[in-house]
């Protein structure tokens, strides 16, 4: 595919460098976030299109997608889905709806977070940050154990959650892949070992932001999960602890199964 003249070219990016991927059919709107996250210290690279965007991943890393939800041909939410199928970067989604339904939708197809235009610069420059922020912690906190976690997925109550591929894997075989954000939460409610966990943790683990009065991204992903873990029946619950957060509770007698 012939690239458009004005678009970014492969290079190599100095070492330490985060190298960013706008992708955004309004040349404008493109060329603004190109020019602005550029200056914010970041390697930026620019794609109108899902086939410019493969193209662009094909061609060098990327840390992070900045992906608007119009596209023409295949649209964000079915871009990203990809992207997070094969374990590709995170994704900013930016979107003209700014509905609930909307954020949900992009936040359920694994989006890290969701934008809604018009937008300030400098708020989608912290939203930036915070993500990659996450991104290098979980990077440098599961390198060393990587091996271990595809060797020895965390198994409670006949279900199975395998780390390295997101996988939760079903009483009756059924293997789901979790967005990110589902994935956090559900992980980090395992490894709190029948502690209530606040809103804000879980948001902090999650989203990399701190829980807003009306955030909602959290229990989303809780009914989710709430959804997938049907199968445990009654031994196994996330539970509600109202003014607290949530409670990842299995009995005893099927802990360890």
């Amino acid at each position: 595919m012939e690239r458009n003249e004005g678009q970014a070219r492969p290079c190599s990016a100095p070492a330490g460098i985060d190298t960013l991927l706008v992708v955004d059919d309004d040349d404008e709107i493109r060329e603004l976030l190109c020019e602005y996250l550029s200056e914010s210290g970041y390697r930026v690279l620019a794609a109108a299109s899902g086939g410019e965007m493969w193209q662009q991943l094909d061609d060098q890393p990327v840390h992070l997608l900045i992906l608007d939800l119009m596209l023409p041909g295949e649209d964000g939410l079915s871009l990203c889905r990809q992207v997070q199928a094969l374990n590709g970067p995170g994704v900013i989604m930016l979107s003209a709806k700014g509905t609930a339904l909307d954020r949900i939708v992009g936040l359920e197809v694994g989006a890290d977070d969701y934008l809604s235009k018009p937008f300030e610069p400098r708020e989608l420059l912290a939203r930036v940050k915070a993500v990659l922020r996450r991104a290098g912690a979980t990077r440098a906190r599961k390198q060393p154990e990587v091996i271990n976690e595809s060797i020895a997925p965390t198994c409670f109550a006949s279900y199975r959650l395998d780390h390295a591929k997101r996988m939760l894997i079903q009483p009756d075989g059924n293997a789901l892949l979790l967005p990110r954000s589902d994935y956090r939460v559900l992980a980090e409610l395992l490894t709190a070992q029948n502690r209530v966990l606040s809103r804000d943790h879980l948001t902090r683990c999650a989203f990399a932001r701190a829980h807003m009065p009306d955030d909602r991204s959290v229990d989303m992903c809780i009914s989710r999960l709430r959804q997938h873990l049907k199968q445990g029946g009654e031994r196994l619950q996330i539970l509600t602890i109202r003014n607290e957060g949530y409670l990842f509770s299995v009995a005893a007698n099927h802990a360890a199964l």
